[in-house]
């Protein structure tokens, strides 16, 4: 979403696209949602705004800085610690993303946990505390305020008016919609990573691809499925925290933006094969038991762990395979902005 549309006599805000047809002379642009609710505005009930992902065109501090709040940075952070994973000042980088976004980086933080608690009262039947721990919010209290400021109605007032088709039933984990993915090919998308799967890691059937996943130390289970109205994604996880940073990478997957993890295709590319890939993955991959039945097995291996493995774990590319580890082990997510 790189835009609203705001209604001064209806106080709501709409995407583009939006069915909806107010008189022209009544409608105001914001360049965010978040811009759009720091004005007092609501989201369209009939749009659905929350639905559709923080996007941002602008220079690359801005986008940097708008991918780093997608992903969650700010439920473990504040703004100077965002803006020093971007080598600027908090004052520059609250300056540069007002400019472009008319909100701070906090205030989009805080319309980002809304927008996905509200995609999580829509399509899950969890809890309503464990939707505020999971969308990020510190504190029931603090969700609460949020939702209402955001939406005019409490968590549970919301939920309440869910429609009838918005409630995923998922053959455990939990179940989640993709928000707008434009021009995505499902099927194409999953028959390319049927030729491109790490073994053991990777896997693709007709149900949908699926891979192994570490949070917080832990493994997990991602899925990309085909869904009702669109690509499904249910997540197995031990704990809710760190939610939004997986849809995001999940989202970037399916777009085919970037890799779930970049030392896959590094590696892929050092040892030119899916059966080298495999057998480095059966080697130094942390093992995943009890999920042999979905073909999944390991998770792929760490930098760490491929820069300290032998010549013969590592096979006739070892040293590729290093010169890749490090590569990634060492890469900056920064560089994009200098100051004025």
């Amino acid at each position: 979403m790189t835009g609203v549309r705001a209604v001064v006599t209806t106080g709501i805000y709409c995407v583009p696209g939006c069915s909806a047809r107010p008189h022209p002379d009544n409608v105001r642009h914001h360049p965010s949602a978040a811009a759009a609710e720091v004005a007092g505005y609501r989201a369209c009930h009939r749009c659905r705004p929350y639905r559709v992902d923080l996007d941002a065109t602008g220079p690359p501090l801005v986008t940097r800085a708008v991918e780093l709040i997608a992903a969650g940075l700010l439920d473990d952070t504040d703004e100077a610690g965002l803006a020093g994973r971007l080598a600027t000042s908090a004052r520059h980088l609250r300056r540069c993303v007002v400019e472009h976004l008319g909100a701070t980086p906090d205030q989009l933080a805080r319309s980002r946990r809304a927008h996905l608690a509200r995609r999580l009262l829509d399509d899950t039947d969890l809890p309503v505390a464990d939707v505020a721990f999971a969308a990020g919010f510190g504190s029931l209290r603090q969700f609460n305020r949020q939702m209402r400021d955001t939406f005019g109605e409490a968590p549970r007032a919301l939920r309440a008016r869910r429609r009838r088709a918005d409630r995923l039933v998922a053959d455990g984990g939990l179940a989640l919609r993709f928000p707008d993915l434009p021009n995505v090919d499902l099927a194409s998308w999953l028959d390319r990573r049927a030729d491109e799967a790490a073994p053991g890691v990777e896997h693709v059937s007709g149900s949908g691809y699926r891979r192994v996943i570490t949070v917080h130390g832990d493994p997990g289970v991602l899925e990309i499925r085909p869904g009702p109205d669109g690509a499904l994604l249910v997540v197995h996880v031990p704990r809710l925290h760190g939610l939004t940073g997986l849809m995001h990478r999940a989202r970037l997957l399916v777009t085919d933006r970037a890799p779930w993890d970049p030392v896959e295709p590094a590696v892929r590319a050092a040892v030119g094969g899916r059966d080298a890939v495999g057998r480095i993955v059966g080697r130094l991959g942390r093992p995943v038991p009890g999920l042999g039945p979905l073909g999944l097995t390991h998770a792929f291996p760490t930098p760490a762990a491929l820069l300290g493995a032998t010549d013969d774990d590592l096979g006739p590319d070892a040293e590729a395979v290093r010169a890749a580890a490090r590569r990634i082990g060492g890469q900056s997510a920064e560089g994009l902005c200098t100051q004025p």
